[in-house]
C-alpha cells in the first residue's frame, strides 16, 4: 500500500511530464483499435448485405467463382439455361423460383458521356429487376423498367450524378451500347457500402449483357415453409445432377464475404504493421521519460532506501507509475480508436463508400487488446529505468550522485551495438548478392532487423561523435550559445541516443521505400525506353476488356498507320516431357505486336511466333520442360479446341514487360476457339501515320469519346501514369508512418522538457551570469535541431542502404536502375530540422519564463 501511495503522489506529482509519454501510449492505442473497430465494421456492414442479399437456394454454372461472378473472355457471364429454372420450380420444398441476369463488365454514362460508376473502386452492376432485390430496395420514385426503353437507378447513384427520371443513359458492354430512360429510382433499405446499381427488364438484361434469351446467370429459390436451406439445397442439386453450382444463402454469403476478405486482411494488419511501429518508436519517448524522473528523484530515492525501503519496492514503485500511465493512456486510446474508425468511416463515404455508424462494431476483444497493449508496452519499457533505480546505492544517492554511471555497461553495449551492426551489415550483404530474390528476400528482412537493433544500441556512441560534427557544422557560428547547446546535447549520449533512435526509425522507413519507389519508377521507365516500339496504348483504367466497338473506332482513324489487338486466354499445355499444366496463361496478338514491343530473345526470332500454328514460350519455361526451337506443344484452349503448336521462339525470361509471357497469334487463336467465344481485347496498340503524333493522339482521343472506360496513353502519359501509381502508395504509407513520426517528435519534445527541468538551477545561474531570454530559447531550440537532425542522419541513412539492398533483389526481377531520390532525402534531411525547432517551442517557452532566483535556489 506504501508503494501504491508513493506512486499516485510521484505520478500526479508530475502529470505534466507523464502527459506526453500518456500521449504516445494514446496515439498508438488508439491506432489499434481504430484499426479494428473499421475492419470489423465493414465486415459487419458487408455480412449484412450478403446476408440479406442472399436468396435461400443460389443455382449457377460451374464456371462462375465463389463469391461473385466470374466476366468470361469474351465479356459475357457464364449462365444457366432457362431449362434449369424450369426444372428447380418443381423440386419439393420450393415455394418460387426465378431467374435473373446481371453483370459487372460493364460501364454506364450519363448523356454526356460521364461515367456514372463509383469513384471509390465499388462495382457497376446492371441487372434484371427480380424479387429478391426488391427484399433490399425500395422503389421510391418513378417505377421499375418495364421494356428495352427503361432503366432504374440506385437513389445513391442518382444523388451523386444528379440523374432524375427521364435522364437518359447508357449502358456500354461486350456486346455494344444500350440506351435508357431512368423510369424509377429505387433506395436502399440496408447499407451499400458503394457499389452503383442499375435494373433493366428481364429480356433487355439478357440480350444486353448475355446476347441471347432464355439464359439466366443466377437461379434465385426460395424454401417454403419448414424446409431449411440446405434441404432445399440437397433436393435441387439431385434433381439437377451435379450439372451446377448450388449454394444456400450461408455459402453464399461466406464466399461472398471471402471473396473480400484479401483485401480486407492487407489493409487490416498493414494498419496494425504501423501501430507497432509507433509503439516501438513510443518505447523510446518512456524509457527516456523514466530515466529521467528516476535520474531527477535520485536523492529521494536515496531517503526511501535509508528509511528501509528495499531495492524490489523502489522497483515495484517506478513500475507502479508505469502501470498507471500504461492504464490512463490506453483508456484514452481506446476511446479516441472510436472515434478514429468513426472519421475513417467518414473518410470513406467521402470517397464513394458508405458506411453506417449503425453498424459501428466495437467487439470486447479490441478494448481488451488495446488495454493489454498500451499497459504492457508500458511497463516493459520502464523496466530498465525502474531497475536502474533499485539499483542505486542510499549514501550514493543522498550525496545526489545519481543513477550509477557504469563505464563498462557502456563499453559492452558499444561492442554489442557494433557487432550487431556488423552482423545487420554482412546480412543485408549476403541479401545483395543473393542469385535469387527469394533468398535474399530472407537475408534482407533480417539485416533490416539487425542493422535496426544495431543503430539503436551503438546509438549513444555515434551520438558522441555525430552531434560533435553536427555542432562543427551548424553551432558553432552562433558562439557560446551554440556551443552551450551542443555541450546539453553530448552531456547524455545514452538519452541523445534514444531520443534520436525514436526519430530515426520512421525515417530510416521513409527513405528505404522512397528508393526503392523511385527505383521502380527509374527501371520501368528504362525497360519501357528500351522496349516499346509503339507510339499509343489503349486500355481500361478499371481492368476491363476492350469491346469490339471501340477497337473499330481506334481502326477508324485515318491519322493511325498500325493497330495492334492483343488478348489474354488461358490453356492446358502437354509439353515434351509428358507433364500436363492447367490453366496457363497464354498471349494471342496481332504479328505487329512483335514490332510493338521489342522482346529479346535467346533462340529465334518473336515474329516467327506468329505464324499459323506457333508460339513463343519464355527461357525458364524452356529449361524446365526441355523445349527447344521446334517443339511440338499441345494447346488445349479454354473454351475451344485443342491444337499442337509448334515452339519457334524462346524469350528471355529477364524481361520486366510482359515477363514471362507465351505468345501466339489471334489468327492461331481464332483456329481453335469459336468466335462468338473468342476472348476481348485487353490492351490495343497504335502508331501515328508519317510521325504525327500529335494528331493522332487527339484524334484517338475523339474517336473514344463515347467509351469513356477506355484511356488513350502515350509514352509519357504511361511513364506519368506509373510514377502517379506508385507515388500514391508511397503517399498512403507516408501518411502511416507519420503516426510514429508524431510520437518521435513527443519524445523530443518530452526530453527536452524534461532536461530543462533537471538543468532549473543551471538555467538560473546562466541567466544570473547575463544569458538573456532570447539567448536561452535559441540554446534549447539549437540542442533540438541537433538531436533531430542526429535522428536524421541515422535513419536516412540507414533507410538508404536497406533501399539499395533492396534493389539489388529487384534488379534479379528486371528492375536494374537504382535511383535515390536525392530531392526527397535532402527535403526530410531539412524537415527534420524544422522538426527539432518545433518540439523546442514549448520548453523553451517554459525555460525562458522562468524565475531567476527560484530557479538559483532550486535543490
Amino acid at each position: 500500500m506504501t508503494v501504491l501511495k508513493t506512486s499516485l503522489r510521484n505520478f500526479f506529482a508530475h502529470k505534466g511530464r507523464m502527459a506526453l509519454s500518456a500521449t504516445a501510449v494514446l496515439l498508438s492505442v488508439a491506432f489499434v483499435c481504430g484499426t479494428l473497430v473499421f475492419t470489423d465494421t465493414m465486415n459487419t456492414t458487408f455480412d449484412k448485405l450478403f446476408a440479406a442479399t442472399s436468396s435461400d437456394v443460389t443455382v449457377s454454372s460451374k464456371d462462375a467463382s465463389d463469391g461473385g461472378e466470374t466476366i468470361s473472355g469474351n465479356g459475357r457471364p457464364p449462365v444457366v439455361p432457362a431449362s434449369v429454372l424450369d426444372r428447380v420450380k418443381g423440386v419439393d420444398g420450393v415455394k418460387s423460383a426465378e431467374g435473373t441476369v446481371h453483370s459487372t463488365s460493364v460501364t454506364v454514362v450519363d448523356g454526356d458521356k460521364d461515367s456514372l460508376s463509383p469513384t471509390s473502386g465499388g462495382p457497376t452492376i446492371v441487372g434484371s429487376w427480380n424479387d429478391n432485390d426488391a427484399r433490399t430496395m425500395e422503389i421510391t420514385s418513378g417505377a421499375a423498367p418495364e421494356n428495352a426503353g427503361q432503366v432504374m437507378v440506385d437513389a445513391d447513384t442518382a444523388d451523386k450524378h444528379d440523374l432524375k427520371l427521364g435522364d437518359e443513359i447508357a449502358v456500354i458492354g461486350a456486346l455494344g451500347t444500350h440506351t435508357a430512360k431512368v423510369s424509377g429510382i429505387a433506395d436502399f433499405t440496408v447499407t451499400n457500402p458503394g457499389a452503383a446499381l442499375f435494373y433493366l427488364d428481364t429480356r433487355t438484361a439478357q440480350q444486353t449483357l448475355v446476347g441471347e434469351s432464355g439464359v439466366y446467370t443466377n437461379v434465385n429459390v426460395t424454401a417454403a415453409a419448414g424446409v431449411s436451406d440446405a434441404q432445399l439445397k440437397k433436393n435441387v442439386a439431385a434433381e439437377l445432377g451435379g450439372a451446377y453450382k448450388v449454394q444456400t444463402a450461408k455459402e453464399n454469403a461466406d464466399a461472398n464475404k471471402e471473396s473480400i476478405g484479401d483485401f480486407m486482411n492487407v489493409m487490416k494488419y498493414a494498419m496494425l504493421g504501423f501501430a507497432g511501429i509507433a509503439f516501438l518508436v513510443g518505447i523510446f519517448l518512456i524509457v527516456n521519460t523514466f530515466s529521467m524522473l528516476v535520474a531527477q528523484r535520485t536523492r529521494e530515492i536515496g531517503l526511501m532506501r535509508a528509511i528501509g525501503s528495499s531495492r524490489r519496492q523502489v522497483n515495484r514503485s517506478v513500475l507502479a507509475e508505469a502501470l498507471l500511465l500504461g492504464v490512463f493512456g490506453s483508456v484514452l486510446g481506446v476511446g479516441a480508436g472510436v472515434g478514429l474508425a468513426v472519421g475513417l468511416m467518414e473518410l470513406m463515404g467521402m470517397m464513394g463508400m458508405e458506411l453506417s455508424t449503425d453498424d459501428l462494431t466495437v467487439a470486447w476483444t479490441t478494448p481488451a487488446l488495446g488495454l493489454l497493449l498500451g499497459v504492457v508496452v508500458t511497463v516493459l519499457a520502464a523496466y530498465l529505468p525502474a531497475r536502474r533505480a533499485g539499483k542505486i546505492s542510499p549514501m550514493a544517492a543522498l550525496r545526489d550522485a545519481g543513477t550509477p554511471a557504469d563505464a563498462k555497461a557502456s563499453r559492452i553495449r558499444g561492442g554489442i551495438g557494433l557487432v550487431l551492426t556488423g552482423a545487420g551489415g554482412f546480412a543485408l550483404y549476403l541479401a545483395g548478392s543473393a542469385d535469387k530474390a527469394t533468398d535474399g528476400s530472407m537475408w534482407l528482412g533480417l539485416g533490416v532487423v539487425l542493422s535496426l537493433i544495431g543503430f539503436v544500441v551503438v546509438g549513444p556512441v555515434l551520438a558522441s561523435g555525430v552531434v560533435r560534427v553536427l555542432g562543427a557544422i551548424l553551432l558553432r557560428a552562433f558562439g557560446p550559445v551554440g556551443r552551450m547547446a551542443e555541450r546539453n546535447a553530448l552531456r547524455n549520449p545514452r538519452r541523445t541516443g534514444a531520443t534520436g533512435a525514436a526519430l530515426m526509425i520512421g525515417l530510416a522507413l521513409v527513405a528505404c521505400l522512397s528508393v526503392v519507389g523511385s527505383s521502380m519508377v527509374a527501371s520501368a521507365t528504362d525497360e519501357l525506353d528500351k522496349t516499346i516500339g509503339t507510339d499509343f496504348i489503349v486500355q481500361s483504367g478499371n481492368g476491363q476488356l476492350i469491346t469490339p466497338q471501340a477497337v473499330e473506332a481506334v481502326k477508324k482513324v485515318p491519322e493511325v498507320d498500325r493497330v495492334t489487338e492483343y488478348k489474354w486466354t488461358e490453356a492446358d499445355l502437354t509439353t515434351p516431357d509428358g507433364k500436363t499444366l492447367k490453366d496457363t496463361a497464354i498471349t494471342a496478338a496481332d504479328p505487329t505486336y512483335a514490332t510493338d514491343l521489342r522482346v529479346e530473345t535467346v533462340a529465334g526470332k518473336l515474329g516467327d511466333a506468329y505464324e499459323p500454328d506457333a508460339m513463343s514460350v519464355h527461357e525458364d519455361f524452356a529449361k524446365d520442360h526441355g523445349i527447344r526451337l521446334g517443339s511440338k506443344v499441345e494447346v488445349a484452349f479454354k473454351d475451344g479446341g485443342t491444337g499442337t503448336l509448334t515452339v519457334r521462339a524462346i524469350t528471355s525470361s529477364e524481361a520486366v514487360v510482359d515477363a514471362g509471357a507465351m505468345y501466339t497469334s489471334i489468327d492461331t487463336l481464332a483456329t481453335y476457339v469459336p468466335a462468338d467465344r473468342m476472348p476481348l481485347d485487353a490492351l490495343v496498340f497504335a502508331s501515328a501515320k508519317d510521325g504525327r503524333t500529335d494528331a493522332a493522339y487527339t484524334a484517338l482521343k475523339d474517336a473514344l469519346h463515347d467509351y469513356p472506360q477506355y484511356t488513350v496513353r502515350d509514352q509519357t502519359d504511361y511513364k506519368e501514369a506509373l510514377k502517379d501509381q506508385i507515388g500514391q502508395l508511397l503517399n498512403m504509407i507516408y501518411g502511416l508512418l507519420a503516426l510514429a513520426i508524431v510520437v518521435a517528435v513527443l519524445g523530443v519534445v518530452n526530453t527536452l522538457a524534461l532536461s530543462v527541468v533537471e538543468r532549473t538551477r543551471e538555467i538560473g545561474l546562466m541567466r544570473a551570469i547575463g544569458l538573456s531570454r532570447r539567448q536561452l530559447r535559441r540554446m534549447i531550440r539549437m540542442e533540438s535541431v541537433v538531436i533531430a537532425l542526429f535522428g536524421a542522419l541515422l535513419g536516412l541513412g540507414l533507410g538508404m542502404g536497406w533501399g539499395a539492398t533492396a534493389q539489388q533483389l529487384l534488379a534479379l526481377e528486371g528492375l536494374k536502375v537504382l535511383d535515390i531520390p536525392w530531392p526527397t532525402i535532402i527535403g526530410v534531411f531539412i524537415g527534420s530540422a524544422f522538426v527539432g525547432l518545433f518540439a523546442a517551442l514549448v520548453p523553451a517557452f517554459r525555460a525562458g519564463r522562468m524565475n531567476v532566483l527560484n530557479a538559483i535556489a532550486t535543490d
